[in-house]
């Protein structure tokens, strides 16, 4: 019976870690997913990538202060994730790698050529989200609106740009790495002086750097779920304990408040959903994403900020706030999100065999 009962359930692997400066950020992550992951449902195991690139069998994480991941015993490769698979069939990577190599699409791609279900938008849709210069290109190029904003690359005279974009878009204005989440590397500027600063930090972590305007509104967001026909949580609005909604309001603190639901009309409500579904089909989400606006009340309205594929699931994370606000508990989410990325996985498969 017990051998029955083992063949019956899905293989899911939790893989986190990875080699950007969200690290952390996907080590604790993964301790709370795992504790919610069903053991009558699911055979859970563990592959963490270390910061040196390293992939490792992992113990199964106790508690929300992992906050970072060494190698012990021997080092391998991404065959970790597949080798104790009994068939591609009944395996579903979970990717809580949050950042470059693991949200951008690269991991994606290597779980698409072995052919593995894996939970989460695909090679493209990844990709384009991660970049937020060229999902913002995307946006503009279906009339979405959004911030101001101009894109930099490392070899461009950053001087005459920085000119430029002050005289745009006024003082102050926000820098941020193109590819990069959890607020890493973002500063908001309010001197000509302190944006130079904050450009030569942000190339730090990208040849290709954001400069936006700075708008003063409201911060809403929504979550997506869903692959061909996505459906949109009730919105949520964060009032940031410091000048903007940074790492440490995000992870560290709790000064930061999350109103659930936001505070908005019925009609604004669903025209921020009906929004929210639109960027997550244009950029080619699937699986999940949690799409963030700006709200001009009485001028512009909602403007897109940004849209993440893999959003953070800690306790005080927005994306399993807002869809526990519209009835979907932690544990039914995760199950949502297998069951989507299988049949996505399925889907993909008729059509690539043929």
């Amino acid at each position: 019976m017990i051998s029955e009962n083992r063949k019956s359930k899905t293989r899911v692997v939790v893989l986190f870690g990875g080699e950007s400066a969200e690290h952390d950020v996907s080590c604790v992550t993964a301790a709370h997913v795992l504790r919610a992951l069903d053991p009558q449902k699911y055979e859970v195991s563990t592959v963490g990538i270390t910061r040196t690139g390293q992939w490792v069998h992992s113990e199964l994480p106790q508690s929300a202060d992992v906050k970072s991941l060494s190698a012990h015993g021997p080092a391998t490769s991404a065959n970790l994730v597949f080798e104790s698979a009994p068939s591609a069939a009944s395996l579903v990577v979970i990717p809580l790698l949050h950042g470059p190599m693991g949200e951008d699409g690269t991991v994606q791609g290597l779980l698409e050529l072995a052919h593995v279900a894996y939970v989460g938008s695909g090679v493209l849709g990844s990709a384009v989200a991660m970049d937020k210069s060229i999902a913002k290109q995307i946006m503009s190029a279906n009339g979405i609106a959004q911030q101001k904003f101009l894109t930099l690359r490392d070899t461009d005279d950053t001087n005459s740009a920085i000119d430029r974009a002050i005289k745009d878009f006024g003082l102050p204005i926000f820098i941020k790495p193109a590819n990069m989440g959890s607020s890493i590397g973002v500063h908001k500027v309010k001197t000509r002086q302190e944006a130079i600063d904050a450009l030569a930090k942000a190339f730090e972590y990208d040849e290709w750097v954001l400069v936006e305007e700075a708008v003063t509104g409201r911060e809403i967001e929504v979550a997506v779920l869903g692959n061909e026909s996505p459906r949109a949580s009730v919105p949520g609005e964060i009032v940031p304990s410091h000048e903007f909604y940074d790492y440490e309001d995000k992870y560290i603190g709790d000064g930061a408040q999350l109103l659930v639901p936001a505070p908005l009309s019925a009609a604004e409500v669903t025209e921020v959903q009906q929004l929210a579904i639109k960027i997550y089909r244009t950029l080619r989400s699937d699986g999940m994403a949690r799409v963030d606006f700006f709200y001009e009340k009485g001028k512009r309205g909602f403007l897109c900020n940004e849209i993440n594929t893999i959003p953070g699931f800690t306790p005080i994370s927005m994306y399993p706030k807002l869809w526990q606000a519209s009835g979907v508990s932690y544990a039914e989410l995760l199950d949502e999100l297998i069951a989507l990325a299988l049949a996505r996985h399925a889907k993909r498969r008729n059509k690539t065999s043929r």
